[in-house]
């Protein structure tokens, strides 16, 4: 039996990527192995949304390529956004790779290795935007802890921002079938999933496009129904589709986290124009404003872009003064990166990298300020916490999460005390820090 090694880049999209290619290689006879050292077959899922991505991808594989020389007859594969932006280049580019997967046929990589192999071709992907949608019925493999999982119940956009790339790799939005969600959520949750994230490019579009259609609201209150579910979250919030009935969904069903991720990009009306995000700064308030009113305590994740093409000192200074306004919870920040093939690509009045860099470190300097406030709000409460690693394993003291908190892009809560991994207790806050906490365990929650 042959083993392979998998390195998966980029977002929980492209790791549940990760979960279905290695799920199709173990159901073709191969086995899944940590070490690479150990593998005939190494496989790097590579991420190309922006440059920096696209550089951490070329590295991986470039790491990979050293290792392969270690064995004779290892195979290299390059998965993913990039092999189904770049392949056509990256087959002249980077010979030492054997296989090249994209986005929408990475489930036939057993096959095309063993053609590689017996007949020396080197597959690329079929060019242009490409997707492959889940189904409940899929060998995936595990490639989160069994007590928080990926959910991914769409795949594609149909919006056209102007710096965005993904339309172009992922091609136009495709939602699961709502019966085909809840049948994967009812596994992961009978696996011992005790948090569901649910992702998509566009997550609040789901369902629109279904006969007859459906909606996220009416998704979450079938997976709120699941037996064994403590928390839902929902990540990549696309404002436009917020509506009021999905809010009363975040709202009334206990089972989902008052927590929405919403990227809203920039707050500056000339530069939203520019990027051809649907709202201006003054439609974003009196959205701001409808979910707090509907979502009491709602805690608000959103990320921006700087650096825009032709924003300007006074545009950037309409962003920070928004985020010092709205005081969100949690925020991202991202220097614009100029992608070929996207419309902002030729635009006039580019910014500088420096002065790009300059202003995310000022915009994030803004909200460590806000959120140290808010976690110091919390010394001396008790709190619900996810605890992620024991004790044991993190040191003197545990890790995990609170309902606010999302897995890897959020802050963590360090608490002292006995328990397990997956195991939901209380906690008092001891101490703040700008994104983490630490408190200790008082009890396990009911």
């Amino acid at each position: 039996m042959e083993k392979v090694h998998l390195v998966s880049l980029g977002c929980p999209k492209n790791l549940v990527d990760s979960g279905l290619l290695l799920g199709a290689l173990k159901n073709a006879g191969f086995e899944p192995t940590l070490d690479p050292r150990e593998a005939q077959v190494l496989v790097v899922n590579t991420c190309a949304f922006v440059e920096e991505a696209k550089k951490e991808s070329i590295e991986a594989v470039l790491e990979a390529a050293e290792l392969k020389k270690g064995r004779a007859g290892r195979q290299l594969v390059v998965a993913g956004c990039l092999a189904q932006r770049y392949g056509a280049e990256l087959l002249e580019a980077l010979p030492e790779v054997d296989v090249f997967v994209g986005t929408g046929n990475f489930v036939d990589l057993p096959g095309l290795l063993r053609k590689a192999r017996l007949q020396g071709v080197r597959p690329v992907p079929y060019p242009g935007a490409a997707h492959l949608l889940p189904a409940a019925e899929a060998p995936a493999l595990p490639v989160t802890p069994s007590f928080s999982a990926y959910l991914k119940v769409s795949e594609g956009c149909n919006h056209r921002c102007a710096f965005c790339i993904i339309p172009k790799i992922r091609g136009r939005h495709e939602s699961r079938p709502i019966d085909d969600v809840v049948a994967e959520a009812r596994r992961l949750a009978a696996g011992g999933a005790r948090e569901l994230n649910l992702i998509a490019q566009d997550l609040t579009a789901y369902g629109r496009d279904l006969q007859p259609p459906t909606s996220l609201a009416k998704l979450l209150e079938r997976l709120a129904a699941i037996e064994g579910v403590r928390w839902i979250r929902l990540l990549y919030c696309y404002p436009n589709f917020v509506s009021d009935e999905l809010l009363r969904a975040v709202a009334d069903l206990p089972q989902v986290v008052k927590y929405l991720d919403m990227p809203l990009q920039h707050a500056a009306d000339e530069v939203l124009r520019a990027m051809r995000r649907e709202r201006a700064g003054a439609a974003l308030r009196r959205l701001l404003d409808r979910v707090r009113e509907k979502v009491p305590g709602v805690v608000l994740r959103t990320s921006f872009v700087v650096g825009f093409p032709g924003e300007t000192e006074r545009a950037f200074a309409q962003l920070r003064r928004f985020v010092e306004e709205q005081q969100f919870d949690r925020v991202g920040v991202f220097t614009y990166s100029r992608e070929e093939n996207t419309a902002a690509y030729n635009l006039p009045d580019q910014v500088p990298e420096a002065l790009k860099r300059a202003r995310r470190a000022r915009l994030l300097e803004a909200q460590a300020a806000i959120s140290a406030r808010k976690n110091a709000a919390l010394v001396g409460t008790e709190v619900e916490v996810l605890v992620e690693r024991p004790a044991a394993q993190a040191g003197r003291s545990g890790q995990g999460r609170l309902a606010g908190q999302a897995p890897e892009i959020d802050g963590a809560v360090f608490v002292r005390g006995t328990a397990a991994a997956g195991e939901f207790v209380r906690a008092r806050v001891d101490k703040a820090r700008t994104y983490d906490l630490e408190g200790h365990i008082v009890g396990a929650c009911l």
